[in-house]
């Protein structure tokens, strides 16, 4: 019941949708035990003329109310009935059909509201899950598989809202309508209503199966859910990029979007399902007819029971069916329900270990330079940067070379705080960017990673995913200096062009290029570029080096290399080996150190 609570918070915006729904769920769990009580004094009327009452009977207290109320019926019926038995008749058919109608009208109302209820839990839910899946550090994701994280978004949210939120509506229904009935057979013999509770699981069984056949699918709801899970994919696969030019709140948006249409969608698709309910009662009614056999043979043969009764009761077992099928489901829908549930809140609970100081400062501006002082940190046993040192000054780029595993993307992943230290600080102008708000700090920072992260959108909207109120000159200025203009405008739509998922559209030195043509329309004064050239060839690579030079001309820059001539001209280059610095200085001052920087350069040489 822990996670149950815990689910219900998120109902609290619908409560009006649950008050409606016990409302008229009260009355229809009333109404289902009256249409059928309301058949005994009839009957009697019209087929045991020794029972008409043609005086007005009097009230003799609680212990003989339901003789008074039977007496009071069929007074009433007698009245009515005069010299013409058809006058009986009719007042018969219209009020069972009354009392069946008024039943069933309660019944489609309290599920119409549960409905906007349920549904809505589910998208604010998905709502909050998406942000929190965005808010989540990089790391976390190391240690989860994205199909996992996306079956919690989808499927065990679903589980969720077809089991725990489906008690909401047992709680008050099923059992009142079980309590209103089950008094009312008392009320008239206790023997009889032993005797119909035996046949009540075999026809819940029948019943069931029968229910089975009328589940429907609806083919724009799973394509809208099929559009959650490529967005969510999407986010996942592109978090770094996301993160770094802080468009989660974009991302966002999409998201919100798309969980509204599914709720529309669901609304429409399960009110209209929930029609079939007065449908599954009438196919129940025949399941009653072989107990009609049997209960015939008494009142036929046997002359244990008397015909009107016996009616009345038939009715008022198929009315304890359903709700008695429910409820035995309930607690097997309760234990899948708190899985899913434990898997979702996993996610919504989890501690953001990268979160914002409460007095973050806002930091709009970059004037001194980004120190790395004394930096230690690991992924998880062993130390992958140790003690490390490192000072960029404004206007000047620096590059990192080494060996894989080195430590140089870690560098990135540290200065852009998708991972925190574990010892000593990074500062931006004197300041520690854990001082620093996460927004302010990668608004100060463009990234252009080695595998070129873009969307299944138009090339405007991958350009402009830093700066969403770019205008079109500003999309096609950052373009040109990304040399990507050119084969823009060579698609088949330009600018307006979809590019695929993930880009698959375009050459990797296309992608490549969009992705330096967004860091530069973003114009950060920091620029980090890891790896932006490796995985090129060789036309491709003068084409995208050519726009990265263009583009950190003036920039602070912190360039991680795999290739050795694409950093030649930086102020500085820092060679690392498992963590630590060994060399450092211009491209020149290593080469005449004849040490490790320069063993690296002849290794390439020999290689091209």
């Amino acid at each position: 019941m822990e996670y149950f609570r815990k689910i219900l918070r998120f109902a609290k915006p619908y409560k009006k949708f649950g008050f409606l729904n016990i409302l008229f769920n009260i009355l229809y769990a009333l109404f289902s035990a009256l249409s059928f009580a309301a058949l005994i004094p009839m009957l009697e009327v019209l087929f045991d003329k020794n029972k008409q009452v043609t005086a007005l009977p009097s009230y003799q207290g609680l212990g003989k109310l339901k003789d008074y109320y039977l007496d009071y019926m069929n007074y009433k019926v007698t009245q009515y009935s005069g010299d013409d038995p058809m006058n009986g008749l009719v007042l018969v058919i219209g009020l069972v059909l009354i009392l069946f109608l008024l039943k069933n009208i309660f019944n489609y109302l309290a599920m119409y509201f549960i409905t906007f209820l349920r549904n809505g839990v589910l998208k604010d839910i998905r709502n909050k899950m998406y942000q929190k899946i965005t808010a989540l550090p990089v790391s976390y994701y190391s240690e989860k598989r994205k199909g996992d994280v996306i079956a919690r978004i989808t499927s065990d949210v679903l589980e969720i809202q077809h089991s725990f939120l489906s008690v909401l509506e047992l709680v008050v229904r099923e059992p009142l309508t079980i309590l209103f009935t089950i008094i009312i057979m008392f009320l008239i013999s206790v023997k009889l209503t032993i005797f119909v509770f035996l046949f009540i699981p075999l026809a819940g069984m029948i019943i069931s199966r029968i229910g089975k056949s009328l589940k429907k699918k609806s083919d724009r709801v799973q394509k809208e859910q099929g559009e959650l899970l490529s967005i969510v994919e999407e986010t996942l696969g592109g978090l770094r990029v996301i993160k770094a030019f802080n468009s989660e709140g974009r991302f966002f948006r999409t998201f919100k979007h798309s969980t509204t249409r599914f709720f529309r969608f669901s609304n429409k698709l399960l009110n209209r399902q929930n029609l079939a309910s007065p449908t599954g009662e009438f196919l129940g009614i025949l399941v009653i007819g072989v107990l009609l056999w049997f209960g015939g043979k008494m009142v036929l043969v046997d002359g244990t029971l008397d015909a009107p009764s016996f009616i009345a009761y038939m009715g008022l077992a198929y009315n304890i069916l359903t709700p008695a099928k429910a409820i035995s489901k309930a607690s097997y829908g309760l234990k899948k329900g708190n899985a899913a549930a434990e898997r979702v809140l996993e996610i919504l609970e989890t501690e953001n270990p990268i979160k914002d100081k409460p007095d973050a400062i806002e930091k709009l501006s970059f004037d001194k330079g980004v120190s790395l002082e004394n930096i230690s940190f690991k992924y998880e046993d062993e130390y992958v940067l140790k003690k490390f040192n490192l000072h960029v000054p404004k206007g000047h780029t620096v590059a990192l070379v080494g060996q894989s595993g080195s430590g140089k993307s870690t560098i990135a992943n540290l200065v852009t705080r998708f991972y925190d230290v574990d010892k000593g600080k990074i500062n931006i102008d004197g300041i520690d960017i854990k001082d620093i708000s996460k927004k302010s700090l990668r608004n100060l920072m463009g990234l252009v990673t080695q595998d070129s992260i873009l969307f299944n959108e138009s090339v405007k909207n991958n350009i402009s995913l830093g700066k969403e109120s770019a205008t079109d000159d500003e999309i096609i200025a950052a373009a040109k200096i990304a040399n990507a203009h050119d084969f823009i405008m060579e698609l088949p739509n330009g600018y307006d062009t979809n590019i695929g998922d993930s880009g698959n559209k375009l050459s990797g030195g296309q992608k490549q290029r969009l992705s330096i043509a967004r860091a530069v329309l973003k114009n950060p004064p920091i620029m980090i570029l890891d790896e932006a050239t490796s995985a090129l060839d060789t036309e491709s690579e003068q084409l995208v080096q050519d726009a990265l030079e263009k583009m950190m001309l003036n920039r602070t820059s912190i360039v991680i290399a795999h290739r050795l001539s694409t950093i030649q001209k930086a102020n500085t280059i820092v060679v690392l080996k498992q963590g630590e610095i060994v060399e450092q200085g211009s491209h020149e001052e290593l080469l005449m150190k004849d040490g490790t920087y320069k063993k690296l350069v002849n290794m390439q040489s020999l290689a091209t």
